[in-house]
């Protein structure tokens, strides 16, 4: 069975993208990376979903809502969360779902407490440093799960 559905969900501060650091997050604004997940989701012939929330407790909620969802696969740029949030890690435990997590900045160039992941050991992947060229990355190889 193959992925056919992808929820993209953003933590906190992505909304900023564009704006926020552009000299470590980049130029893009949030809504030209979804756009450009859009297209590739439409060659890849998957239905694609976005969320952005700079609340835990929504991202939680959110990933909940896959719970039995099936050819259904998850990228996750949880932002700040990635270092702090066992309720996200948990989430993501407990929906079961192919999920890769993604980072614009390279993760393990910046700050020591950014080193750390809650989310990671519960992936198939992580993708990080590879500015938003990571979420067509991780998109790409969710479809051929």
């Amino acid at each position: 069975m193959s992925i056919k559905k992808v929820l993209v969900i953003n933590g906190p501060n992505i909304n900023l993208l564009g704006h926020r650091e552009p000299q470590i997050y980049g130029s893009l604004s949030l809504s030209e990376i979804e756009k450009a997940l859009r297209q590739e989701a439409e060659k890849l012939k998957i239905e694609i979903e976005f969320f952005q929330s700079n609340s835990e407790g929504d991202i939680v909620s959110k990933i909940q809502s896959l719970f039995g969802a099936e050819n259904t696969g998850l990228i996750i740029n949880p932002a700040a969360y990635t270092h702090t949030s066992a309720a996200i890690r948990d989430a993501i435990a407990a929906v079961g779902v192919k999920t890769i997590e993604v980072h614009i900045s390279n993760i393990y160039a910046r700050e020591e407490f950014r080193h750390k992941s809650f989310i990671a050991p519960l992936c198939i992947g992580q993708i990080s440093g590879l500015g938003a060229d990571g979420y067509i990355f991780a998109l790409k190889k969710l479809a051929v799960l």
